[in-house]
């Protein structure tokens, strides 16, 4: 019988999937995965061979909105019945009683995300990349397709300026984070004001997936798109600050802004940023007219993410063993030197 795991009390959880989940047949096989913001993901193979993952949020206290199970199930439950690729749903438990925690059972998808170049070399030969890329950015276009209240989904986030709103929580992390960090830097004051003062209109609400880049998809053997994952901070929003996430990930020449040397688009065979947009404005007809705005609002925002981090960091809030800190420093100033460029394209 397989012991207990970190998260698991496994005898508890196979049972209620006996009970719960018609189309598995425990005891299973658990093979642990990695990645997905540190939730607690397995695979689990059944007695007929079939495969399925479980996961749940990693132990500990958790902040009231981390690492939210509800959200990804709801999701990818209600996603299923749309051209937006994700894993089947079978399975959701909100009982803390079984196990400690809610968690859910999805599909297998014979699929592998892309973190680094590396990765992108092992898995995607470079006459492929550009398929690879398309089938990226239709999947994205197809979730912004998707009307929220027509499958379900009306309630799950604020109707309210989602860009706004993005610009508050992240500013307040800034002001919050100088102290600890023993960094400022007025540019972030700046850029702050001009994307209040030339906030553009939200247009139809849309699903966002908040994160969505080639680390939160599963690439399948034919190259392109299998399934989306990582839910978790998904809501309702401006689907261009979506599609700008999207592809900055991407090499833009004409600018000569290149991804990280590491990174997944790093390597020959990629399209450049700006095919990627025009295939967008192609699938959804939305005019990207102030696509550069966006641009700019998502690398103010990862300068943000990364001076909150760091300052933990300087405030012995967290271990600094294996990071380098001059490097997580200097990604500060190049985030804002980015969303400055963005914003003197925007005008």
């Amino acid at each position: 019988m397989q012991s207990d795991l970190p998260g698991y009390k496994v005898s508890a959880v196979e049972a209620w999937i006996a009970e719960n989940v018609p189309d598995l047949k425990p005891p299973f096989e658990w093979t642990r995965l990695e990645g997905g913001h540190s939730n607690l993901t397995y695979r689990l193979k059944d007695m007929n061979g079939k495969d399925a993952v479980i996961r749940r949020p990693p132990e500990g206290q958790l902040l009231p909105k981390a690492h939210d199970m509800s959200r990804e199930w709801a999701l990818i439950s209600a996603l299923g019945q749309t051209p937006v690729p994700v894993p089947a749903a079978y399975g959701f438990c909100e009982s803390p009683d079984i196990t400690g925690a809610w968690f859910y059972v999805m599909g297998w998808v014979n699929g592998k995300p892309l973190y680094t170049a590396d990765d992108t070399n092992a898995l995607i030969p470079e006459a492929e990349r550009r398929n690879t890329a398309f089938s990226f950015i239709d999947v994205l276009a197809d979730l912004h397709s998707v009307d929220p209240d027509e499958v379900g989904l009306g309630d799950l986030g604020k109707r309210d300026s989602y860009v706004a709103r993005q610009l508050k929580t992240w500013y307040r992390s800034w002001t919050a984070s100088v102290d600890d960090a023993q960094f400022d830097d007025p540019r972030a004051h700046e850029l702050q004001q001009y994307f209040l003062d030339h906030l553009p209109d939200q247009g139809p609400i849309r699903i966002v997936h908040g994160d969505y880049g080639l680390h939160n998809v599963l690439i399948g053997p034919d190259h392109s798109v299998a399934a989306v994952v990582d839910w978790e901070i998904s809501t309702l929003g401006d689907p261009m600050a979506d599609l700008a996430y999207a592809v900055i990930q991407f090499p833009d020449p004409a600018e000569g802004i290149d991804p990280k040397p590491d990174a997944a688009t790093s390597v020959p065979g990629f399209p450049a940023r700006a095919e990627l947009a025009a295939r967008y404005a192609a699938k959804t007809g939305r005019d990207l007219s102030r696509l550069n705005y966006y641009i700019g609002f998502n690398r103010w925002k990862g300068a943000a993410i990364i001076h909150g981090v760091y300052a933990r960091y300087r405030a012995g809030k967290k271990s600094t063993e294996g990071i380098d800190m001059d490097e997580m420093f200097e990604r500060i100033g190049r985030s804002l030197d980015l969303a400055e460029q963005a914003v003197n394209r925007a005008g």
